[in-house]
């Protein structure tokens, strides 16, 4: 079948949070907010937050995002908390996808100030359950710098299968090293 012709859903529920594709207007202006909260952490591990952004730079990222969404080359949700304000939690998507196997990576980010509450765990699991469960990925992939110990915690507490370490294979965030890079699968 064609990836085209699947119905994916523009929103996943959990018990604490809703997952939901960036498609909103005004969506750039709270990411981006997130970003400035958390810049200092995210500049550590990701070569997209190297500089802040402008509200403008996220919301045509944002953009981008969802019609990749509709390509079904990717897909980013936002996350938010389904309680009280529903605040903007972080993103989390499945990217890198192979339509052929089929099979995905997966990335997640999270706002600092709601880093320690198991947020992040909760989305991850629920997008994978989602690709390996809707979608039928035979794989799914996640890829930490090794010293990430915070990204890494999450595929080792969902059961991934840490398959080893590729050794001086990417840059690091700012790209002045070399950095080691660590594999977790999950396969259906």
């Amino acid at each position: 079948m064609n990836p085209l012709l699947l119905d994916i859903p523009l929103q996943l529920e959990t018990e604490r949070l809703i997952l939901r594709a960036p498609l909103q207007t005004g969506d750039g202006e709270i990411v981006n907010q997130a970003i400035r909260d958390s810049f200092y952490e995210l500049k550590a591990w990701l070569s997209l937050f190297q500089e802040l952004p402008t509200v403008e730079e996220t919301e045509i990222m944002l953009r981008n995002a969802h019609i990749n969404f509709l390509k079904r080359e990717s897909f980013r949700f936002l996350i938010f908390d389904k309680g009280g304000g529903k605040d903007f939690i972080g993103t989390t998507s499945l990217h890198g996808i192979d339509w052929d196997i089929p099979k995905c990576e997966m990335g997640y980010w999270i706002n600092t100030k709601y880093s320690g509450n198991g947020y992040m765990t909760e989305a991850v699991k629920e997008l994978a359950n989602f690709g390996l469960n809707h979608l039928a990925f035979k794989r799914i992939e996640i890829r930490c710098e090794s010293r990430n110990f915070k990204s890494r915690f999450i595929p080792e507490k969902l059961g991934f299968i840490f398959e080893g370490t590729l050794r001086k294979e990417d840059l690091s965030a700012d790209g002045s090293k070399l950095t080691d890079t660590c594999i977790y699968s999950k396969i259906n």
